[in-house]
């Protein structure tokens, strides 16, 4: 017996941020792929290689380029590719000038 899915549900793949380990969307992450030719940020998310998965957020980037990057590409990262890297990271936006997220609004009655 097979489970048939209601209409207009689709499945969403869920992937985890090496910097701070919180599982979102994948399209939610940008993706770093290690190739023959060394470790890159891959922006269409579909190049081949192993790859790993960190949030667009500086903080996780500090945090995985001290050494959970390299482990999850189970690789050592060059200098030149940790440069490459760092680039990419300090095109973030740093923390304190993100917008923050609004407060969740309050159901029930005042």
């Amino acid at each position: 017996m097979s489970q048939a899915k209601t209409a207009g549900q689709k499945h969403v793949p869920l992937r985890m941020c090496v910097g701070c380990r919180e599982a979102l969307a994948k399209r939610a992450l940008v993706r770093v792929v290690r190739d023959p030719d060394g470790v890159r940020v891959d922006p269409g998310g579909k190049a081949s290689g192993r790859g790993a998965y960190v949030h667009d957020r500086r903080e996780c980037w500090e945090h995985a380029l001290r050494g959970p990057l390299e482990q999850a590409l189970k690789t050592e990262i060059s200098a030149a590719d940790r440069e490459l890297l760092v680039g990419s990271m300090n095109r973030l936006a740093p923390e304190a000038d993100k917008p923050a997220d609004p407060p969740p609004a309050r159901g029930g009655a005042a």
